[in-house]
């Protein structure tokens, strides 16, 4: 059974921009899905509608069913008490997440409040537990948000996702601010905190091999649609859509002088939402599009075991390392 399972969701904002289209995944209970992506694509949009976080100008269609109910659907009574309990997010800038006058404790205790998990006392004993659980001293909970390092506020981030023990935890692009070093301990803490208490994760990064060696399964997004999905590593190592393989060879590898001195990556940027090009929103930047691609909207297919591809060319691509 699926924890998560989005079914044909489309999100429009209301100057006509189509964010996400027609997107269909499922997460199971204690799995980690990445997605990926450049800046544009429709991921993060995609997070904040799971959770009914967008502006009223975006219109959701299609459905969010969280443990078999409908977010979209929810009354905002249920939604509230769905938000930090059933699901809940870590957002990329903690500074900008954080309240500047307020002290982080406080910060952590008021989800607890306000679902009604305990008392005053109670929720910031609570509170400082949780920053302990994520590698923080219980007295910096009387720190202010400026006081605290960009590392250290991300912590506090995902202590307060974890605050009403939710069954799913989003984290939209958790490290992107953050230095090497302290990205890797924040990895690690998540990665350690979702298998410790069987919590489902739904990663969103630009980055493939951080999501690699993250997640279970990995979807890559273009133009907000799915255009690959499958085993995290295969996706990563031998993606089947051309934009994919783009990805994975933007990043040079460790060890591959080659990949250093001149990494690969794509022309131009993705297309603006309101103004998609016809047939595969990819065509005009792929390099082995043909004249079917510019004019039939490529849908997922077969590509490999539990892999899939929405391309043409799926099933010829070479299957080595890009």
């Amino acid at each position: 059974m699926s924890l998560l399972e989005i079914r044909d969701l489309h999100v429009t904002y209301g100057n006509g921009a189509a964010a996400v289209r027609g997107v269909d995944l499922t997460l199971a209970p204690g799995r980690k899905l990445g997605m990926a992506g450049e800046s544009g694509c429709g991921k993060s949009t995609l997070a904040m509608a799971l959770l009914r976080l967008l502006p009223s100008s975006a219109t959701m269609t299609g459905s969010v069913l969280l443990d078999g109910e409908d977010v979209l659907g929810m009354r905002w009574g249920r939604l509230r008490a769905v938000r930090w309990a059933g699901a809940s997010i870590v957002f990329q800038g903690a500074m900008h997440s954080l309240n500047a006058v307020h002290r982080v404790g406080d910060q952590l205790a008021e989800p607890i409040l306000l679902h009604g998990l305990a008392g005053p006392d109670d929720a910031r004993a609570r509170a400082r537990e949780l920053l302990e659980q994520v590698g923080l001293p219980a007295a910096r909970a009387d720190a202010y948000p400026h006081e605290l390092s960009g590392g250290q506020r991300q912590r506090v981030m995902i202590a307060m996702a974890l605050a009403c023990a939710p069954e799913l935890i989003v984290a939209d692009e958790p490290t992107t601010a953050l230095d090497v070093m302290i990205q890797a301990q924040i990895l690690r803490l998540l990665d350690r905190l979702v298998t410790d208490r069987g919590i489902s994760l739904l990663m969103i990064s630009h980055d493939l091999a951080v999501l690699a060696d993250t997640c279970d399964r990995l979807a890559v997004m273009y133009a907000g649609r799915v255009v690959e999905e499958g085993p995290a590593r295969q996706v990563h190592a031998a993606a089947r859509h051309p934009y994919g393989r783009a990805l994975s060879a933007a990043f040079p590898r460790v060890g591959d002088p080659a990949s250093r001195r001149a990494p690969r990556g794509l022309p131009g940027d993705p297309p603006d939402p309101s103004a998609l090009p016809p047939g595969c929103a990819f065509h005009p930047r792929c390099p082995v599009a043909i004249g079917v691609c510019a004019v039939d909207d490529q849908r997922l297919r077969e590509a490999g075991p539990e892999h899939r591809a929405a391309c043409v060319h799926a099933d010829l691509l070479p299957r080595s390392t890009a």
